[in-house]
């Protein structure tokens, strides 16, 4: 089972599938280490307070139980990010209610325009930083999964050259290395950085 966690891309169809199975603990926590930073960050930039933007994750993580059963994914109707977006949207709306400080949604006319009409003074374009959030947890689990996958060495010299900002001689020097094995190193991360991004995107 543990082989198993480690070979799954967290946005693929196999842990969508695995989660449908309630029961599955390990896939559950998963699903929650993966998804609670990108809800948590949308529900403070959605300007809730720590202990309301808690809530929403907690609330949205028990939404998607009720609800992950009859999500079928298909492109041509709608993306598991697009459909996760408005669970955590209405966990969102339900912290305002609680507030009393929801105005008026008649005026909406599409699934995640409800938050617009939320007073905000900054007016937060919050579906342009969900997308903006989902595309940093994206390149996080790229970069865990490679760290994890692949030649330990490779990785520390493309973590000190690009990370850490070291120059590439001293790079080098640390590795006893030429400088353009550090470079091919760092190349070869990278490449394989994106291929997981690509992997990472299935559902976006």
């Amino acid at each position: 089972m543990e082989a198993r966690h480690h070979e799954s891309i967290p946005t693929s169809t196999t842990l969508l599938e695995r989660i449908r199975d309630l029961g599955d603990q390990l896939s559950w926590h998963e699903f929650f280490a993966t998804y609670k930073k990108l809800i948590y960050a949308v529900a403070l930039k959605s300007r809730l307070t720590e202990a309301e933007a808690q809530d929403v994750v907690q609330e949205t993580m028990v939404s998607v139980t009720k609800h992950i059963s009859s999500f079928r994914y298909d492109r041509k109707i709608g993306s598991f990010k697009r459909w996760l977006l408005n669970m955590t949207h209405w966990r969102i709306r339900d912290q305002f209610r609680k507030r009393g400080q929801l105005v008026s949604l008649s005026a909406a006319t599409t699934e995640t325009e409800w938050i617009d009409n939320v007073a905000d003074p900054m007016s937060v374009d919050r579906n342009h930083f969900w997308e903006t959030e989902w595309q940093k947890m994206i390149l996080e689990i790229a970069i865990t999964r490679v760290k994890r996958r692949h030649d330990p060495e490779k990785y520390q010299i493309f973590d000190f050259l690009v990370n850490k900002e070291w120059p590439p001689q001293k790079v080098a020097d640390n590795f006893g290395i030429s400088i353009n094995q550090v470079y091919l190193a760092k190349h070869r991360i990278v490449e394989l950085i994106k291929v997981e991004v690509k992997r990472a995107h299935k559902l976006g």
